[in-house]
């Protein structure tokens, strides 16, 4: 993680000007985006930038509410070490070649970043409190996660009505295949990315063994796993991620839901490792 010695909080007054700072740096973003849409008059994708900064709104007032019931002194604002916030590119790409699916994946990265973010900053934490309240940054980061990831379907499945051949999903054996996968990546690295590939696969083994001895309720997610996603590990850690997802809304006690939520969180940490070093490779 690039510069991560950057992102250790301190205190409660630098997590919450974190907080409000990522939030507005998204909507700025958002805001620039639309307005950018707008002038090449692609008025459908401004809408789906729009959308998106009302909700990084939502998540600003819910910080900015945070903020007013704590002691804390004023916050000043901060500038963030490393941004988090990412257009990939939209800002200067064709509107031709942009879609509302392109447009909402990038949202769901942007998310998935800021969940790795808060993930750190909690494992991190000097004090139990900065703890707590990362891990609260952090699970409302994955319910974001989770709505984006649902509009990004329907995006996709506007763009796209008919899909290939899908077969049943096994989520445990997608996590042994994803082990598997992990294990390979890491004979063909070295050093510290080769220890973090294996740590990764021994972790989706440990879930795949649990899923086997805990069942979760309902059935895993978008009818099944499309053709050929465990051959790839970026498809196979985003139906994962999907499926995680989906089972975490279907669970009626806390500790199934806890149990999906954490390997929801635990699928995006590998995620985000399997495009680091994909982004690295290409470097």
């Amino acid at each position: 993680m690039t510069n991560s010695e950057l992102w250790i909080v301190s205190s409660m007054n630098q997590l919450l000007a974190l907080a409000r700072s990522m939030e507005q740096e998204a909507i700025s973003g958002y805001v620039a985006l639309a307005e950018r849409m707008r002038a090449e008059n692609r008025s459908d994708l401004a809408d789906v930038f729009d959308a998106l900064r009302q909700q990084e709104e939502q998540h600003l007032g819910n910080v900015d509410n945070w903020i007013g019931k704590t002691d804390t002194a004023a916050i000043s604002p901060v500038e963030l070490a490393e941004p988090l916030f990412d257009d990939e590119g939209a800002a200067f790409v064709a509107p031709e070649l942009l879609n509302s699916y392109r447009a909402f994946s990038m949202a769901v990265r942007n998310e998935e970043r800021a969940f790795v973010f808060w993930t750190y900053v909690a494992a991190h934490a000097p004090t139990p409190e900065i703890r707590e309240a990362a891990e609260r940054m952090a699970r409302e980061e994955l319910e974001h996660v989770a709505t984006l990831r649902r509009e990004r379907r329907r995006a996709f499945h506007d763009l796209r009505r008919s899909g290939g051949k899908r077969v049943r999903a096994d989520i445990a054996a997608l996590e042994q295949g994803l082990a598997d996968r992990l294990r390979d990546r890491a004979l063909r690295s070295s050093g510290d990315q080769a220890q973090q590939f294996l740590k990764l696969a021994e972790e989706a083994r440990e879930r795949s063994a649990l899923i086997l001895a805990r069942p979760f309720r309902g059935v895993a997610a978008l009818d099944g796993a499309p053709e050929g996603v465990e051959g790839r590990l970026v498809p196979l850690c985003e139906f994962l991620l999907d499926c995680y997802l989906a089972l975490a809304g279907q669970q009626n006690d806390d500790d199934a839901l806890l149990r999906a939520q954490t390997a929801a969180g635990a699928v995006i940490t590998c995620l985000h490792a399997v495009r680091e070093s994909q982004s690295e490779s290409l470097a």
